[in-house]
């Protein structure tokens, strides 16, 4: 028996948001996690891996100090240490999880949770671990998160040694002479980025016909260009036949234009998708609907089974952190009847990728601005029109906007450079507070900053750009 108000199973960005915000509403709250606090995103994902691509970002900027007018001689990268900082940056911020538990009084539940059939809610069984139990809460709400997809009749199954997933590729022993990245979404051109600054050849495989799918294609395509220029080899239109592992190598059998070609690599890296976890959890039993291992649930997170919620990624796209926790927000006070504002809206969520160059985009790409059949207007500004994208040395770089031409509404932005995943926020805010371009284009934007650019693609979208 418990007389918790709210039993939330997962400690990643989304249930330990959620489980603040139902504290500060007064709700007696417990999180189950058969893990670390934090979750994958803490631990194992989101900032661990900022961690290893700031390291490898100084690398690149050391190793041409001498275009700053700087001496320094031979750098090296010493993977130990860079796989030990992130490893240390993950523990803090796991700590930092547990402090804002205890602040808020929220009890944390260790064990593997499964529900079922209550009289109310669900009923929740917490087996091995320091909360192992029955409680009879008044709502769950689930939040699982995902893990990587593997596709094993293809060969394409991590085994922790040449097929990593991107858990392994985290904590390498050694760096790879030649790595194979299978996927080009955020995921694999991250680490594919990663890997190249520090010296593997490295090769991507996109099944479809660019890298990073889900973003703009002309941005995408800039991307390419700079990725290349770099030393990164990418295969798109291509499909991975088969994967087969023998004395440590990995070789690959991957179809382009009908024809097969053979590749091999020290180690691979599966980036092919997201997997939800919803599995032995009594989901079905309960009647929550999933789809493609995802819960499908409404925008406040509701299953359409009683007292039972979910968010974040076992709910499915986009798979990112700052989603979950809006998303966690926008369900409990949904549940309590606090909430003023709309339901949850995935247009308004910034995606971003942190390799070199930086991507970052907010809400429709051109393609899907026209497939609406609205009349758009883009505008797009170089950063080597930009006095402080000069300054710094990286001239390399595009802000693009798209607008509906009837309504002055900005449609989407996306964004391709140096430091783009600190500036999108300015126009996931338009967005969000539905600002057209005239407010934009009457805006102040500070000199010399990256963040001028913005203005000047609103401006270059109605022809009225100032610096080019």
């Amino acid at each position: 028996m418990s007389n918790h108000d709210l039993m939330i199973i997962g400690s990643g960005p989304g249930g330990y948001v959620a489980a603040i915000r139902a504290a500060q509403l007064g709700m007696k709250v417990a999180i189950v996690e058969r893990e670390s606090l934090g979750g994958i995103c803490l631990n194992w994902g989101c900032i661990p891996t900022k961690a290893l691509l700031r390291s490898s970002e100084i690398f690149h900027l050391v190793s041409h100090a001498e275009a700053y007018g700087l001496s320094v001689e031979n750098p090296k990268a010493l993977l130990g240490k860079i796989v030990q900082r992130s490893r240390d940056v993950a523990k803090q911020l796991s700590n930092g999880v547990g402090f804002l538990m205890k602040k808020h009084k929220i009890e944390v539940l260790e064990g593997t949770a499964r529900l079922e059939k209550g009289k109310g809610a669900p009923k929740v069984i917490i087996e091995k671990g320091k909360g192992e139990g029955s409680y009879t809460p008044k709502r769950v709400l689930v939040a699982t998160g995902a893990r990587a997809r593997e596709i094993p009749d293809a060969g394409l199954k991590a085994d922790g040694k040449t097929v990593w997933t991107y858990r392994d590729a985290m904590v390498p022993d050694e760096l790879p002479k030649k790595l194979l990245v299978i996927g080009s979404g955020a995921i694999g051109i991250e680490f594919a980025s990663f890997y190249r600054t520090l010296g593997s050849e490295v090769t991507v495989v996109e099944a479809v016909d660019r890298i990073l799918p889900v973003e703009d294609a002309e941005i995408a395509q800039h991307a390419a260009k700079q990725f290349t220029k770099q030393g990164m080899k990418l295969i798109t239109s291509a499909k991975v036949k088969s994967l087969k592992v023998a004395k440590g190598k990995a070789a690959a059998e991957i179809e382009v234009a009908g024809k097969t070609e053979g590749h091999e690599a020290d180690k691979v890296i599966l980036a092919i998708g997201i997997v939800g976890n919803v599995e032995n959890l009594g989901l079905e039993a309960l009647g929550a609907k999933i789809e493609k291992t995802h819960i499908k649930v409404d925008g406040y997170g509701r299953t359409g089974v009683d007292g039972l919620y979910a968010i974040g990624d076992v709910c499915g796209p986009p798979w990112l952190a700052h989603k979950a926790m809006h998303e966690g927000v926008v369900c409990v006070e949904a549940m309590t009847g606090e909430t003023k504002g709309h339901a949850f809206d995935p247009w308004n969520v910034p995606g971003c990728t942190y390799s070199n160059p930086q991507i970052a985009s907010v809400g429709m790409t051109e393609e899907a601005a026209k497939a609406s059949g609205r009349k758009i207007k883009v505008g797009r500004f170089p950063f080597i029109g930009n006095g402080k994208a000069i300054a710094l040395g990286e001239p390399e770089g595009l802000v693009k906007t798209i607008f509906d031409a009837e309504t002055g509404e900005l449609l989407g932005a996306h964004m391709v450079g140096a430091e783009v995943t600190e500036l999108i926020q300015g126009y996931a805010i338009a967005r969000q507070g539905e600002l057209t371009e005239a407010e934009l284009m009457d805006t102040v934007f500070p000199h010399p900053t990256l963040s001028e650019m913005m203005h000047e693609a609103v401006l270059a979208a109605y022809g009225r750009p100032l610096h080019i």
